[in-house]
């Protein structure tokens, strides 16, 4: 996965009541600004400067630029003067990417000795900022505001984490899943409305028979399965476990040579993420385990048993994520099973198979394990334990009429005790504020045995990313509690009726 060099513009509002003086010297605070947010290193992708904007006909060409230009990933506002807030109708009803309002001054206190009605009147913020701000809320407009002085570090982690969001409302009309197999039989949350989710989200969902990917597999060559076998014996430690080694080889090759046949599928057919179904697997030897492990962690989504909202939101994940610096990783999760121990409370998170490695703690192992189901040979996956840390877990579900997006703050933790007999990966957490609230919640509000789990994300930043898509968020964290989260769930069914 290849991070864009994406941009974001940085759009200064003002008019010419005072004269040009005060409009040069609102340009030059401005590149001040745009100077100092790019030199900081927070800021993952690079902010433009562009001319002060003054009227109709300037701010409504700069918002069709930015819609136009395939590197501009959001547009920032920032009223330096008083701005008049009809001047930017026009250009606010035809612009279509995030929007930002950074409610800031240049000048971070006050001048006690030298203020006087020339520096009155080209520095106020704090009234063009709200003539602004009336405007976009008239309009009904998604937008992000943040307030605070441009040069402190909190602002710019602010922008910072909401650029990131704004990447993922951008790319998420450029995800596509291929979906191998239908939904897992009479199983209820994973299915949903795909043309429905195009037109929120513009995903594409796509089906083909598994034999055409099998005919993929089938094709490569000998060679460079070998060579990706060997890459694998590099990287991860190999678990005989008694297995006679020549016969642990031939069972990890097969993982090889599906993971190499997957890929080609995806990037000759530019899929982003891929759906799996161990209930129809065709010529396939092996249920696809260790192979989807590398497939996501280069940065695809997957979804199992035919979850494509999973699979959808497991890719959006990654690419929002995409360039963290000490990034803990991102995966598709399952929950399994509780511990209800007093004072250990927690959930067990795994799947059969398909658990990223970008969440392992240390170095992964290699096993080759039997599978109950698949009926196939006995599947190579890797195996370890997720890092500990607090993360979040997301469930996109179609409620028929609706979507709605369940964000649990979790704590991740290690076990109690080994788990020598169980050959997946692990995670093990505890939903804020507690198992038994956060597992009521999650159940009230429809939440699904899958999710996309990250720890590289906060609960902010998918919730913004779920009101820029115009469909319902709902967080479940340290602050909640049942009585008024179904309270909320009410209020939310009134509004997005």
């Amino acid at each position: 996965m290849k991070q864009k060099a994406y941009q974001f513009w940085f759009a200064t509002g003002s008019q010419d009541l005072y004269g040009e003086a005060c409009l040069r010297d609102v340009a030059e605070h401005a590149g001040i600004i745009t100077g100092r947010l790019n030199a900081s290193g927070i800021l993952p992708y690079e902010v433009v400067l562009k001319p002060v904007l003054i009227d109709n006909a300037s701010i409504r060409s700069l918002f069709r630029q930015a819609n136009d230009d395939e590197n501009c990933a959001g547009v920032i506002t920032w009223m330096h003067t008083f701005s008049p807030a009809k001047s930017w109708i026009l250009g606010l009803q035809e612009y279509r990417k995030p929007l930002l309002h950074l409610h800031t001054q240049f000048n971070q206190e006050i001048p006690y000795d030298s203020i006087d009605m020339d520096f009155m009147n080209e520095n106020q913020s704090a009234h063009g900022d709200r003539e602004f701000g009336h405007m976009v809320t008239r309009m009904g407009l998604v937008r992000k505001v943040i307030a605070g002085f441009w040069d402190d570090d909190s602002v710019k982690r602010r922008i910072a984490s909401w650029m990131r969001t704004a990447v993922g409302i951008v790319e998420s009309s450029h995800i596509r899943v291929v979906r191998f197999a239908d939904n897992m039989r009479n199983v209820a949350v994973t299915e949903g409305d795909k043309v429905e989710a195009q037109v929120k989200f513009g995903w594409e969902i796509d089906a083909y028979p598994v034999t055409e990917a099998a005919d993929y597999v089938q094709d490569v060559k000998a060679g460079d399965v070998s060579a990706l076998v060997e890459e694998y014996y590099d990287r991860y430690d190999i678990l005989l476990e008694g297995r006679d080694p020549e016969e642990f080889k031939k069972h990890v090759a097969v993982q090889a040579q599906i993971e190499l046949g997957f890929e080609a599928f995806l990037r000759e057919k530019d899929y982003q993420a891929i759906v799996t179904h161990f209930g129809d697997l065709g010529s396939l030897k092996q249920l696809p385990g260790l192979a989807i492990q590398r497939l996501m962690e280069k940065g695809y989504g997957f979804g199992g048993e035919g979850d494509w909202k999973t699979a959808a939101m497991v890719r959006l994940m990654k690419l929002m994520t995409e360039g963290t610096k000490d990034a803990k990783g991102t995966s598709f999760m399952e929950d399994y099973t509780y511990n209800l121990v007093p004072g250990k409370e927690g959930i067990l998170q795994a799947h059969m198979l398909e658990v990223c490695p970008s969440i392992a703690e240390g170095r992964a192992d290699i096993k080759v394990n039997p599978l109950s189901m698949g009926d196939r040979e006995d599947p190579a996956r890797l195996v370890f334990t997720a890092k500990e840390g607090r993360g979040v877990a997301a469930s996109l579900i179609d409620l028929g009429t609706r979507f709605r997006l369940i964000i649990n703050t979790v704590n991740c933790k290690k076990v109690e005790k080994p788990m020598p007999k169980l050959p997946v990966a692990t995670a093990f957490w505890t939903p804020e504020p507690n198992l038994i609230t956060g597992a009521e919640c999650w159940i009230l509000a429809g939440g699904a045995h899958h999710t996309a789990f990250t720890y590289d994300l906060t609960a902010e930043q998918l919730g913004d990313w779920a009101e820029a898509m115009g469909i319902e968020a709902v967080y479940i964290d340290e602050n909640t509690n049942v009585r008024d989260f179904k309270n909320e769930l009410r209020w939310n069914l009134a509004a997005y009726r």
